[in-house]
């Protein structure tokens, strides 16, 4: 077993200790958070730490597949721009595809995250799950905006999904403008049946309330440029969230992810119907794209369930949720570290259903121990570092 005492300690689950002492074995599982050594570990040596002690991080969107495209595709393009970029440069070698995949998780590992809520369009992450040090959840992500392809895609997502298992897996869709209502609903029936977690793109920019309230927008020329016709689709006359969720399980939580540009009415709409759903944000990767963060006050003043992701290596420098919450705060200051905080770790694990072993630092878990570093007060700052204890 070993000690670490620091000048504070943040369960998160309960008030900040200060000067905490954490004690754990060596499978990681803690023992003991005190303000003093506990009785039965006094002749424990306690390694004294400046920083504060946090639980390890919980990264609730990732693209590891896509980490060979890191610098390839130029910032500040516009979504479209980067789909289309995804598109042309994502075939690569399998080597190099998965060589990067590694060294991805091996950044997260050594950021102090220790679980990811991860997409996937293929098998080749498959391995690398297998042996990782990182909890990943996979979810098996569809496309397909045709009506008439929706069987068939479904059919697929299911074999890739059954390649995952026993790793932890679910099937969702992709983001409104490239999900047909056809696959929407087979998505929702099978979700409505068994276990199903949903993560799904959602308004990354207003070409997307475009598409879905008047049928224009970048949307119409992207998919001329892949050739595909949507003259099938008609204009819904509201915004693509507002669209979708009569589409969606209520029997599941589903994670919306970006809402770069989701706004108050979207907000009250959804508050209608019975669904579970989570907010993630990426803000690096909104800056990256579509140098625009979401209005996060919105979902705050709401009471909302947030939640942190990086995105991928494609449209992030990387992989690290504390720089997601470096971001925020700079951004939003008002926010404070312990908010902040339980975005990055609490509200993650219990959105990916792993709450009894990770998210928050309490007896018997194995949440992992993160040392924080550089802060002035408790507020965080461009030096601000992550150090991984456990």
């Amino acid at each position: 077993m070993k000690s670490f005492k620091a000048d504070y300690v943040f369960p998160v689950c309960a008030d900040p200790i200060k000067n905490g002492i954490v004690t754990v074995n060596d499978s990681g599982k803690i023992i003991s958070v005190s303000e003093a050594p506990s009785p039965d570990h006094q002749n424990l040596p306690i390694e004294t730490l400046s920083g504060i002690i946090t639980p390890g991080f919980i990264n609730t969107h990732c693209h590891t597949e896509l980490s060979h495209l890191k610098g390839k595709i130029t910032p500040g393009g516009g979504l479209i721009s980067f789909i289309k970029d995804i598109q042309a440069f994502r075939n690569a070698d399998a080597s190099e595809i998965s060589d990067a995949a590694q060294k991805a998780d091996q950044e997260m590992h050594d950021n102090g995250i220790v679980a990811i809520g991860d997409t996937a369009n293929s098998n080749i992450t498959i391995a690398l799950k297998e042996k990782s040090k990182l909890y990943y959840h996979t979810f098996v992500e569809i496309f397909g905006f045709l009506p008439e392809s929706a069987e068939k895609l479904f059919g697929k997502a299911v074999q890739l999904a059954d390649e995952f298992r026993p790793q932890s897996t679910s099937i969702t869709a992709h983001a409104p403008y490239s999900v047909s209502k056809e696959l929407f609903k087979l998505i929702k029936r099978h979700s409505d049946d068994q276990s199903n977690l949903l993560s799904i793109h959602n308004q990354e920019c207003e070409d997307e309330n475009k598409l879905y309230r008047y049928k224009l927008g970048g949307f119409i020329d992207m998919y001329k440029h892949f050739g595909i016709n949507i003259d099938y689709f008609r204009p819904q006359a509201r915004n693509s969230l507002q669209s979708i969720i009569p589409l969606l399980s209520s029997r599941q939580k589903i994670l919306m992810v970006h809402n770069t540009c989701t706004n108050l009415k979207d907000i009250y709409f959804i508050k209608r119907f019975d669904r579970k759903i989570n907010w993630c944000f990426c803000p690096n990767a909104n800056v990256y794209i579509e140098n625009k963060l979401p209005k996060i006050e919105l979902f705050v003043n709401q009471g909302l369930n947030i939640t942190l992701g990086t995105d991928s290596l494609a449209s992030n420098k990387s992989l690290s949720i504390l720089s997601e919450m470096q971001t925020i705060q700079q951004k939003f200051p008002s926010l404070s570290f312990n908010t902040l905080l339980e975005w990055g770790t609490r509200n993650g694990a219990e959105f990916l259903g792993i709450e009894s072993e990770k998210g928050t630092i309490e007896t018997g878990k194995t949440p992992g121990l993160n040392l924080i570093t550089g802060l002035d007060g408790l507020k965080l700052t461009p030096e601000t570092k992550v150090k991984k204890l456990i």
